[in-house]
């Protein structure tokens, strides 16, 4: 095989396979940035050898084996001169030692994602590590997605792989005991990944696509390990609200909403896998909030026209996601949905109810369903007073241009 032969099948193999051979060094080493360096070790020995020997009938196997090879050898370098002699020999007797099987591969990337959304960690780490380990986006990558300084962003990376080091977090898939609760914090990360991408907080661009991609793979990667009912319904809800997205903004960047998007634009390939995994979950009888949202995403996407959706449907539906959910944003929803079963007034009495007891007061997604609702109902001061305040809160620059546009054409 020629050496570009060679040297494009180690890239495509590095596309399909590096996370998973990552995840496993990562369970055999106990050291994330040690399996970091042995993933590149082995990938770059693969160019010189596959070019001599041949690629081997399973690269990913023995890319893993390579790469725990030179880890071995690195920590028996580091071993002779390193003030911490005893501890790193110990970490080398415990890797010499280590067994796995190809088939552990798929298991190590589960084990991955759970060691990256541990509860342990902060917050604010667990979405950036969970991009960098399991998605492969590079620091800059994702301080461009989130509008954040790289040296931040790799400053919470190093911060929440020292804590999985030093607190000894266990890298493996929770008992199934802890599952329900460990597989909650999962679901939110992916969830708040795909929402700053489907929604940008900020910025020039209403959505941002390298983001709502990664989280629908990684919806699908857990999907695939761990086909349980919220994680169908949180895939399910991820397709369903993207495949609205060519018709979300204008040829110039607008925003559209819902209600005057050409729908001929919906993805309907997505519609389509997004209402049968809705309808998966719901027939297990064991599902969640993710569930929920998903069906009535799945109710707007099957209507033909904005005029045909089944509204009481839908407020049914948030009903029902309000008991098994409490928040203000979810009653926020609902009373959009209220306002288009029952009219504006139905709509503004809920969301005045929710300003009144505090909550919501700094978002700008309230003020400005408020201030649609007094446009419709011809209370034009208020109105206005309330985009105002919408305007003072959103950092996104479309949404900023729309809700301008609303308060002048109250003039």
């Amino acid at each position: 095989m020629s050496a570009e032969a060679v040297k494009a099948r180690v890239e495509q193999v590095y596309r399909q396979d590096s996370r998973r051979i990552l995840a496993t060094l990562i369970r055999l080493l106990g050291d994330f940035d040690l399996a970091e360096e042995a993933l590149h070790e082995a990938f770059f020995i693969a160019v010189e050898r596959w070019r001599r020997d041949g690629v081997p009938d399973n690269p990913r196997a023995w890319l893993v084996s390579a790469g725990r090879f030179k880890a071995i050898d690195s920590l028996r370098r580091r071993a002779r001169f390193a003030a911490s002699r005893p501890l790193l020999i110990a970490q080398l007797e415990a890797l010499e030692q280590a067994d796995w099987s190809d088939e552990d591969v798929e298991d190590d990337r589960l084990r991955l994602i759970f060691t990256c959304c541990h509860p342990a960690l902060a917050a604010d780490a667990q979405v950036p590590l969970t991009l960098r380990e399991v998605c492969d986006l590079t620091t800059e990558e994702i301080a461009r997605a989130f509008l954040a300084a790289p040296a931040a962003i790799a400053q919470r990376i190093v911060r929440a792989k020292a804590k999985i080091r030093d607190a000894k977090i266990p890298y493996q898939v929770p008992s199934r005991t802890e599952l329900p609760e460990r597989l909650d914090s999962v679901l939110r990360v992916i969830y708040l990944v795909f929402n700053e991408g489907y929604s940008a907080s900020m910025g020039t661009e209403l959505t941002r696509e390298e983001l709502t991609r990664e989280a629908i793979r990684l919806g699908r990667l857990l999907m695939e390990l761990l086909p349980e009912a919220e994680v169908m319904g949180l895939l399910a809800l991820m397709l369903l609200h993207e495949s609205r997205r060519p018709a979300r903004t204008s040829s110039t960047g607008e925003l559209v909403l819902l209600d005057e998007q050409d729908r001929s634009l919906w993805d309907a390939a997505m519609i389509a896998e997004g209402c049968a995994l809705v309808e998966a979950a719901l027939t297990t009888r064991r599902f969640g909030p993710y569930c929920l949202q998903a069906a009535i995403a799945a109710v707007h996407a099957e209507a033909q026209t904005a005029e045909q959706t089944d509204w009481p449907q839908i407020v049914g539906l948030y009903d029902v996601l309000l008991r098994a959910m409490p928040s203000p944003v979810i009653e926020l929803n609902r009373a959009a949905a209220l306002a288009k079963r029952d009219g504006p007034m139905a709509g503004l009495r809920v969301i005045e109810g929710i300003l009144a007891r505090g909550e919501l007061l700094d978002y700008h997604l309230a003020h400005s369903a408020r201030a649609e609702f007094c446009r419709q109902l011809g209370q034009l001061d208020e109105a206005r007073a309330a985009y105002r305040r919408a305007l003072e809160l959103t950092q996104q620059l479309p949404e900023r241009r729309f809700l301008e546009a609303r308060l002048a054409g109250l003039r």
